[in-house]
């Protein structure tokens, strides 16, 4: 297809979503869902309109859904704004570490007992799918920075964390399949990879975040600008955070996701530091998003310059026009790639992604994530959908394109069959069940509320 039929094909998709949205939130399936079926249909398997090579275009692919990955990541971080201390962080330290590479061992013995797949590609594919989807996930992620839901937090720092604590592990199953055998390579890999790259990362990235933050927020209030194109600093941040972290050796995906966290703890300072009035000066001791509210929240639509004056309002049209650019992309570029992912399923698909997804989406993950969820401050329902909500999607391929860029050959397309496999699998199984499994828990979470409210007024 040319460059007409791909905007036609584009134009057409994105006219279509946004005319049947209010039907498609109705439907029991996602968005994700939809591009993929629209990617069948355009594929060979169907109507013939497009064939896409993954091998061929692996250069392509990875630097596509490296741009897709680090401004989700971003983003992600952004919207997050509980101080890391708060308890609803533990479960998504809990999910990005021990339940991550629980998934990553187990996935590589179902290769390598059921498949027999030798041990370093195992592990390869079980790095490649281990991480969860930041770009996928919204349905199940936080959804602003006022959400303090200990599940979707839990999931949201998990894609956050996991994107980039998973890097160490596809490096680790190169270097094995490259040396053979295990030897004195591990050692320097793990100083590298882990004990400098990741803590680098994201003392890296937060720090860089917070700064920046700090200087457009104070600049933003000084002269009263209300067009400056924060569109801009969001991308000159992402840019700054990835590359120089990668420059030093670090993680550039845990430092772009620090960097989020980093401007948003620079908005809570502000907000901390300047009330909007005494009753929320009042509340300044307590540890949650809602005992400031969000600078964004604070924001009404018709903010002139001297509402500016106030440091609080200036921080919030900041913060909200990053948002809103930032959440537009990730829209366009999943749109993109799961169309791909359609018309590449269609070419490459392997059977055997069946029952792998089977024992990762049913058994693996659900398992692990009980085991190290417990005396988590989490319930019972919070950990159960913890558990199955392990989306994976554009960060996998990422790690499939990076890892074929870098040396891998041997059996590459039992790694590309099984890798788009899976994912597509994900996106369809997870897709179906997102919605009616969170029109439960939250219709779960509403009578808690009124239970515990009806309780109050008794006493």
């Amino acid at each position: 297809m040319d460059f007409l039929g791909w905007t036609a094909l584009i134009g057409a998709v994105l006219l279509f979503m946004a005319l049947s949205s209010a039907y498609i939130r109705r439907m029991p399936i996602t968005t994700s869902a939809i591009y993929l079926f629209l990617g069948l249909a355009v594929s060979p398997l169907v109507f013939n309109l497009i064939n896409v090579d993954f091998i061929e275009s692996k250069v392509k692919f990875e630097h596509l859904t490296e741009i897709a990955v680090i401004v989700s990541l971003f983003i992600g971080g952004l919207k997050l704004r509980l101080p890391l201390t708060n308890p609803a962080w533990t479960a998504a330290f809990r999910l990005a570490a021990p339940v991550m590479l629980v998934s990553i061992i187990g996935v590589a013995a179902f290769l390598h007992f059921a498949f027999n797949f030798d041990w370093a590609f195992s592990f390869l594919l079980g790095a490649v799918l281990a991480p969860t989807d930041p770009v996928l996930a919204s349905e199940v992620s936080v959804s602003d920075a006022a959400d303090e839901d200990r599940m979707s937090y839990g999931l949201s720092g998990e894609a956050g964390f996991n994107d980039g604590a998973a890097f160490p592990f596809v490096i680790f199953a190169l270097l094995w399949m490259n040396n053979g055998d295990f030897g004195d390579w591990i050692g320097g890999w793990a100083l590298h990879r882990i004990v400098w790259a990741i803590p680098a990362g994201l003392l890296f990235g937060f720090f860089l975040g917070k700064g920046i933050g700090h200087l457009a927020i104070w600049i933003r209030n000084r002269h009263q600008d209300n067009e400056s194109p924060n569109d801009f600093l969001a991308l000159a941040l992402i840019a700054l955070s990835y590359v120089g972290a990668e420059t030093v050796g670090a993680w550039g995906f845990l430092a772009v996701f620090a960097a989020g966290l980093g401007f948003r703890s620079a908005e809570v300072k502000t907000v901390k530091e300047n009330p909007l009035s005494e009753t929320d000066d009042k509340k300044s001791d307590e540890n949650s998003s809602n005992a400031h509210p969000p600078a964004e929240d604070l924001v009404g639509d018709g903010i002139d310059e001297k509402d500016l004056k106030h440091p609080v309002k200036a921080a919030g049209i900041v913060v909200s026009e990053i948002i809103s650019f930032g959440e537009t992309a990730e829209r366009l570029l999943e749109v993109m790639l799961v169309i791909l992912v359609g018309i590449c399923v269609a070419v490459y698909w392997d059977w055997r992604a069946i029952p792998l997804a089977a024992a990762l989406f049913f058994v693996i993950r659900p398992l692990a994530a009980q085991i190290f969820l417990l005396k988590t401050p989490t319930g019972t329902k919070q950990r159960l959908l913890m558990g199955w909500f392990g989306i994976r999607g554009i960060g996998s391929l990422y790690y499939l394109s990076y890892a074929l860029t870098h040396g891998f050959e041997e059996n590459a397309k039992d790694a590309v069959g099984i890798t788009f496999s899976v994912i597509a699998l994900s996106i369809l199984i997870h897709g179906i069940s997102t919605q009616p499994i969170i029109n439960w828990y939250k219709k779960a979470i509403h009578k808690n509320k009124k239970q515990k409210n009806a309780e109050i007024e008794k006493i």
